[in-house]
């Protein structure tokens, strides 16, 4: 198989919808500010003990904003060095550059020594690094290593999140229900698999995963479902065992698995090389169990009582 691009990173700079974004947030801000101060200001003039505690809400709150903006710049740093590093690591293993491709195996062992989970994957890897010279094979050696696991416990997730928006929108009653569940479903599965990798966005990051996640689906025009998984559909009879209400639950399980994969593609710290990508065929078994009744074979039906 031909190793999968790495999916595209978010476009950096500024542009003019951004500036205004930022010049709106500044004035907006020193509005607020402004008003904070005078209110501070009329209550020391009533009462000294109640601007003092005004004063004191405010520290509190600037404090907690700082705090709130620190986390986001760690997010969103954790968010550029696996988008980095997916980006170096195809360039590595397309040039068998082994020095680069040994600086990038440090990097990923850094990125999840605090883990426990991949602890077993480390020193695997830390053990053989030293004794392969290739730098193809020691990319494929670390996505072997480190991300095999991670791989497996994100298909997981991806698996029950289709398999829950299947069953909610096969037996919910009204449409805003299902675009409620299936929104709400889909953006959890992002979170948790960009957790999963490593990335833990905070709110500004998410956003910016989302539209990441989004971009990379219309580029790979995976939000379409394509011929082969329709042929798949009605080659096996499943399309007219399915009722139109579990047909489109079972339709939303796999966009949602669509999604999954996209998510996948774009928090993994290094993209699919030696490991084979999910596709969506993987998950149309499990999600079409959920709707086709299992017919009992012929040589297993059960015997019934003779009448006497």
């Amino acid at each position: 198989d031909q190793p999968v691009a790495p999916a595209p990173a978010p476009r950096g700079g500024w542009s003019w919808a951004g500036l205004f974004i930022t010049a709106l947030g500044g004035l907006a801000s020193l509005a607020v500010a402004l008003a904070v101060d005078q209110f501070i200001r009329d209550l020391f003039a009533r009462a000294t003990w109640l601007g003092w505690l005004a004063a004191a809400l405010a520290g509190l709150a600037v404090v907690a904003l700082i705090a709130l903006a620190a986390r986001e710049i760690l997010a969103l740093a954790r968010q550029r060095t696996i988008a980095r590093l997916q980006q170096r690591g195809a360039d590595a293993h397309a040039h068998d550059a082994g020095e680069s491709a040994r600086v990038i195996v440090g990097e990923m062992i850094a990125l999840y020594g605090a883990r426990a989970d991949t602890a077993r994957g480390r020193e695997r890897l830390a053990g053989h690094a030293g004794e392969i010279i290739d730098g193809s094979d020691l990319i494929a050696l670390a996505e072997r290593d480190l991300l095999a696991p991670l791989d497996a416990r994100a298909t997981a997730l991806v698996m029950n999140a289709a398999k829950r928006v299947s069953v909610v929108t096969a037996v919910s009653p009204r449409a805003l229900i299902d675009i409620a569940y299936v929104l709400g479903e889909n953006l959890r599965l992002i979170r948790r698999l960009a957790e999963l990798y490593g990335g833990r966005p905070g709110t500004i990051g998410f956003l910016r995963l989302t539209r990441a996640v989004m971009a990379h689906l219309a580029a790979t025009g995976a939000l379409a479902l394509g011929d082969s998984l329709v042929q798949q559909l009605g080659g096996h009879g499943i399309a007219a065992r399915l009722s139109a209400k579990l047909g489109e639950g079972v339709v939303n399980g796999l966009l949602t698995a669509r999604i999954g994969i996209a998510a996948m593609e774009v928090c993994r710290p290094l993209p699919f090389i030696e490991l084979p990508r999910p596709s969506v065929s993987q998950f149309l078994t499990e999600l079409v169990r959920l709707g086709v009744p299992q017919q009992e074979a012929p040589g297993h039906q059960k015997d019934k009582p003779a009448e006497h």
